[in-house]
């Protein structure tokens, strides 16, 4: 279960980090609702993450929720954002994810 959280929480934070790219490309009040939806997005990523961490190694965690947050924002760049997706960003991605996938099969 605690895995599954700490699974949400690096979720909650890829749509933190998206808000962010959506109120910098919003204006007006929009922009204050993007805003808003970051700090929800942000609230609810650390108090799972703080729940997880209640049970796992804090070291393996907070690896594992920012290697989520990190390909997640990525993805989301690419996606949504337009940006670039050369060989190497894609082949650095690809390692994180067997990082993050390691960091998993090595803690008890």
């Amino acid at each position: 279960m605690n895995w599954i959280l700490l699974i949400i929480a690096g979720l909650f934070e890829v749509a933190f980090a998206a808000c962010l790219g959506k109120a910098k490309e919003s204006t007006g009040v929009e922009t204050t609702y993007w805003y808003v939806a970051f700090l929800i997005c942000l609230g609810i990523s650390m108090f799972l993450l703080v729940k997880a961490t209640q049970q796992l190694p804090i070291g393996t965690a907070y690896a594992v929720w920012t290697g989520i947050g990190a390909i997640g924002t990525v993805l989301i760049g690419i996606l949504v954002f337009r940006e670039p997706a050369t060989f190497w960003r894609l082949f650095f991605i690809m390692t994180l994810i067997a990082s993050v996938i390691g960091l998993k099969v090595v803690s008890h």
